[in-house]
């Protein structure tokens, strides 16, 4: 009888036994491997980041609070889709979604609600947004201004990564090559005015979510990164400069040591990208991480079962080196997460932070045969892609061909498939199943919700001077046509209450939408 193969997520085939481990690297040295600090956690922790956004701003302030009281150490905001796609609350596209998948922001106002009581300068926030991300950092930045903080202090991420939305997550608006200079602009702005400020979070969250293996999550990543890195050069900024303020996304599965390995293996090749490009400022040449555990891993069925998962995949993340961490709540199967299993998802960090001891010693998984020959076995898949997406011009073309997105769904309908016929198995759902299940109380976000926006936005435009808005939209238009970086005339239009759809319009009417 042949020997059964076992492999990972990815394909990668696993020995039974590894007898060999490649030269010991350092943590904090070139190509940083093991880390990207010296001391890692010793010296500090990741930030616990729990996701949150929902209804109005004012409900996700009361849930902001709640976290911080709880112990998160980092905001991290959804918004609704109206706004990641650059609708106000009260255009007709935004019926039946205001609130719902995040939190409904229309202007400055509702930022200013948002984070009442919470000082931009004391805390990090990171923020979920991709095709509006000029202008909700605009709100951000207005924001920071009327609390009087020093804009050179202030630190947090913006995702505004537009290639994995063409490829992955579909809210885009305008053109690939527009949105690639909207996200420059970002870069060159923030390098000057807030220089602390990570200026893009390039995510491959969002392309294991719609279904690629682990190495295809890494190597699209990648060359996103490395496409972004291209544009910004070209735009005249240097690499050494900005390439220090840009900060990556992953996913984090159950398939425990594959997830480590891709950690690993990600700062490897990103060192040695960005040196291959010119960087030679070693900060420059660290890839820095957020993780988030995989939604798309949790289960309707056996909710609890769901808590299990979340807690493997946010050890292999912090045995991985993440720099900061959301762990997901039990109940996301079935709604957004309740306050119970936020705090569950919470709790679920600090018990690895300070009872599992793994936070002891630096990559205390370096040297393990299997560790170390799998990291270069992901590492070696994945510039098989890169190699691919290079001879096809990059990833802005291999987007535009569909090669990522094909990939993508090719291994998608694969995994369901092994699903289905039982040869992956998914406990609750195709093996140990129960006719009765626990089924907590989900979590709903009311359609009133929207009234309350709309009213909002009449009051607003009552109050506000119409004059001035015209005008500063005026300013954003010439600037667009002229070439000009953008982010300083969508400031102004902040500044005096012009809507997140005006401002998107206005781009609209000059880019077109893809």
């Amino acid at each position: 009888m042949s020997e059964k193969k076992i492999k990972t997520s990815s394909g990668i085939e696993i020995k039974e036994v590894y007898t060999e481990a490649k030269s010991i690297e350092l943590p904090g040295e070139f190509p940083f491997t093991r880390g990207i600090q010296k001391d890692m956690y010793r010296g500090r922790m990741w930030t616990m980041r729990q996701y949150a956004g929902f209804s109005t701003a004012s409900e996700s302030n009361k849930r902001y609070h709640y976290l911080l009281s709880q112990g998160t150490t980092g905001l991290s905001v959804a918004f609704d889709l109206p706004t990641q796609i650059g609708y106000d609350s009260d255009h007709m596209m935004s019926e039946g979604e205001v609130g719902k998948v995040g939190v409904a922001i229309d202007s400055l106002k509702d930022m200013e609600i948002l984070f009442d009581g919470i000082d931009l300068q004391k805390v990090t926030s990171s923020m979920t947004i991709n095709a509006t991300a000029p202008i909700l950092l605009a709100m951000y930045i207005c924001l920071a201004k009327k609390q009087g903080a020093d804009l050179k202090q202030i630190s947090g991420t913006i995702q505004n990564d537009i290639l994995k939305e063409y490829a992955a997550r579909g809210t885009y608006i305008y053109p690939p090559k527009a949105s690639m200079r909207l996200i420059t602009d970002v870069f060159e702005y923030c390098s000057s005015e807030l220089p602390k400020w990570n200026t893009i979070s390039i995510s491959g969250y969002h392309i294991r979510e719609a279904g690629s293996t682990a190495v295809q999550e890494l190597a699209f990543t990648l060359a996103n990164g490395k496409a972004y890195l291209q544009a910004a050069m070209d735009k005249g900024l240097d690499i050494n400069v900005f390439a220090k303020r840009l900060s990556f996304f992953f996913n984090c599965h159950n398939n425990f040591f594959e997830e480590i390995a891709k950690f690993r293996a990600a700062r490897r090749m990103w060192a040695k990208l960005t040196k291959s490009l010119g960087a030679t400022d070693l900060a420059a040449q660290k890839l820095r991480f957020h993780t988030q555990t995989g939604g798309s891993t949790l289960t309707a069925q056996q909710p609890l079962n769901n808590v299990i998962r979340v807690s493997n995949q946010a050890m292999a993340a912090v045995l991985g080196g993440t720099q900061s961490l959301h762990t997901n709540g039990f109940d996301e199967a079935l709604s957004l997460p309740t306050e119970a299993a936020a705090k569950v998802a919470l709790r679920t960090q600090q018990i690895i932070a300070f009872e599992s001891g793994v936070t002891d010693t630096v990559d205390p998984l370096a040297g393990s045969y299997f560790v170390e020959a799998l990291t270069d076995e992901v590492e070696a898949a994945a510039w098989r892609y890169i190699d691919i997406i290079d001879s096809k011009g990059g990833s802005v073309a291999a987007i535009e061909e569909g090669y990522i997105q094909n990939e993508i769904a090719a291994s998608a309908y694969q995994y369901q498939t092994e699903i289905e016929n039982g040869e992956s198995i998914l406990v609750g759902v195709n093996k140990y199943v129960d006719a009765e299940g626990i089924k907590p109380e989900g979590f709903r976000v009311d359609d009133s919700i929207r009234k309350l926006q709309m009213d909002k936005l009449i009051s607003l435009k009552a109050e506000r001077d119409r004059m001035a808005v015209e005008k500063a939209l005026l300013a954003l238009t010439d600037a667009v046509k002229q070439g000009l970086n953008t982010m300083p005339y969508i400031i102004s239009a902040v500044e005096v209450y012009a809507t997140l759809g005006e401002i998107a319009d206005t781009f609209r009417k000059e880019f077109g939408e893809y």
